[in-house]
């Protein structure tokens, strides 16, 4: 089938070849809604640093992917930033204050003043910082009310690309991923072909080409009636929607007592 787009463009950073990398992140970043065979989540990070150790000597390139699951802007730059300043790689990505952004009441330029600092601190220390933009959550029942709020910090992220030279993994272009097929059943994390469409848009990003288009149209899907899609929402309502919400009200988090899962460089 013919791909609705094969000709993003993007110059090579560092000449597209990175010897390491370093995931910063939340549950996006872990990989949330792609297992493994071993039951731990695979995810897009993963998936690029496969991509990027196929263009080094075999063994040579090291990878850490440092992201926990439901953490918060602030957290993620406690806990992960100056992790992944100590371990200096040559290339880091940084998806953070997503969590803070869909929580009622914040103020998306709040998250992006506190978001700049620690992309200033990581680029003083590290090689490449790629910085990640929003979804556009237009087809997301729980968080299309938010959309406009997610666009101002995009916005904010693309300004702070800019000041500091990093490259971005804009995911609000990405309109395949705006297909239900590229999310899980949560409706608020990929599925693994989601996440490998990123994977590849980021290498792409990067300079690197690519075995496949992340902007590949997805086959038609058969029609449904509208009786299928309530139903849908209602089993997605009992068990997604309102746990998510419950452990709001607690003050509890999916990353409650969850270690990242590759905290070393370690080699592929």
């Amino acid at each position: 089938m013919r791909a609705e787009s094969t000709t993003f463009v993007n110059h090579p950073y560092n000449n597209g070849v990175f010897n390491s990398y370093a995931a910063v992140g939340d549950s996006f970043t872990e990989g949330v809604g792609d297992p493994g065979p071993d039951g731990t989540f695979v995810g897009w990070a993963d998936r690029l640093a496969v991509l990027l150790a196929d263009r080094v000597p075999e063994h040579t390139f090291r990878y850490a992917n440092l992201a926990v699951r439901g953490k918060l802007l602030d957290q993620i730059v406690a806990d992960q930033v100056p992790r992944a300043k100590e371990l200096a790689p040559d290339l880091v990505t940084f998806c953070a204050g997503g969590n803070d952004i869909i929580r009622p009441g914040t103020d998306p330029d709040d998250v992006a003043e506190r978001f700049e600092r620690a992309v200033a601190d990581l680029t003083s220390a590290v090689g490449t910082v790629m910085i990640t933009t929003g979804f556009d959550t237009r087809g997301v029942a729980v968080l299309k009310r938010l959309r406009g709020k997610i666009a101002t910090y995009n916005m904010h992220v693309r300004a702070v690309a800019d000041r500091y030279g990093c490259p971005v993994l804009d995911l609000w272009s990405l309109k395949t991923v705006q297909d239900r097929r590229a999310w899980d059943g949560d409706r608020l994390h990929l599925s693994a072909e989601g996440h490998t469409r990123v994977a590849l848009r980021a290498a792409q990003v990067l300079g690197l080409e690519v075995p496949a288009d992340p902007d590949q149209a997805w086959p038609p899907l058969p029609p449904r009636g509208t009786l299928d899609l309530r139903r849908d929402d209602v089993l997605w309502a009992r068990e997604y929607l309102v746990p998510w919400i419950g452990r709001r009200i607690r003050g509890e988090s999916s990353g409650d007592h969850v270690a990242a899962k590759r905290p070393d460089l370690l080699p592929l």
